[in-house]
């Protein structure tokens, strides 16, 4: 039977946005990484304290296993406007020592952590749309950092297309029926609306299973975490279980999500890290 616990020889370091997304794999049983540590959520707003805060997490990880995946995106999450050579996989490569693995996933943000380049297209429909997650929501006071109501309706009613919340997790409909209001007073900061669409964590496992999955050949082991998990949830131990049977066990277990990039993140992070429209 394969093992499942693909992850137990692994440490997570990830920025705290994604902590409730990360917390759902964790308790369906798939993400059982030795230790998942997060970083201040919104810490794009400032490089400086990214990169500190990343580097003492990288170290503690350090200390609970000898592969580290660092769950942050490389293009928009850290942008160092004094050292623009300076990216954010430099940082992680500083921190590797003889008998310590780090990796890093491959998304660009957390937005294409959750939705690729090519489902928010299909999604939008051509739309100009500011992408959300729910943790861009629930830490906004961070995430927004330094961003009045000024600088607010300068950049986000030009995306005549409304806000997407890319919500896998049931966040939005939860807050909706418990604090409405927060959703209100959100969309009226923004000066645009906010609606949910509803995805499942496939991208995010996916993701998160390719950073190990060269490391198991190398060890001589035949699948993926991703794969594991739909054997698993199927009731099945067989190592020939396919990512496509994974697609059906994580929508069961999914739950109902918004799906969303903050704000056509690509330009959006960028222009709010420095405060120009």
């Amino acid at each position: 039977m394969q093992n499942r616990v693909a992850f137990q020889g692994y440490a997570i370091v990830a920025c705290g946005t994604m902590n409730m997304e990360l917390n759902h794999l964790k308790n369906s049983g798939f993400l059982d990484a030795r230790k998942i540590l997060y970083t201040k959520p919104g810490r794009h707003e400032i490089p400086r304290e990214l990169e500190s805060q990343l580097i003492r997490q990288i170290g503690i990880a350090k200390k609970y296993a000898s592969k580290i995946i660092v769950v942050y995106g490389g293009k928009f999450c850290y942008v160092n406007a004094d050292n623009p050579n300076r990216d954010i996989d430099t940082i992680i490569q500083e921190q590797e020592e003889p008998g310590i693995k780090i990796s890093r996933i491959k998304a660009t943000h957390c937005v294409d952590m959750l939705a690729s380049n090519q489902e928010r297209e299909r999604i939008s429909q051509g739309k100009d749309v500011y992408w959300l997650t729910p943790g861009w929501m629930k830490y906004r006071h961070y995430v927004y950092q330094g961003c009045d109501k000024s600088l607010a309706n300068k950049n986000f009613p030009k995306h005549t297309g409304g806000a997407l919340m890319l919500d896998a997790i049931g966040y939005y409909e939860e807050v909706m029926k418990n604090n409405p209001e927060k959703i209100l007073e959100f969309s009226d900061w923004m000066g645009i609306p906010i609606e949910p669409y509803s995805i499942s964590l496939d991208r995010l496992i996916s993701l998160l299973s390719d950073e190990i999955s060269l490391e198991n050949k190398k060890e001589g082991n035949q699948g993926t975490p991703a794969e594991s998990y739909a054997a698993a949830q199927r009731g099945q131990g067989s190592a020939s279980a396919t990512l496509q049977g994974l697609t059906r066990a994580a929508r069961a277990f999914g739950g109902k999500a918004g799906l969303q990039e903050p704000g056509g993140v690509e330009g959006q992070t960028s222009k709010l890290a420095s405060g120009k429209g």
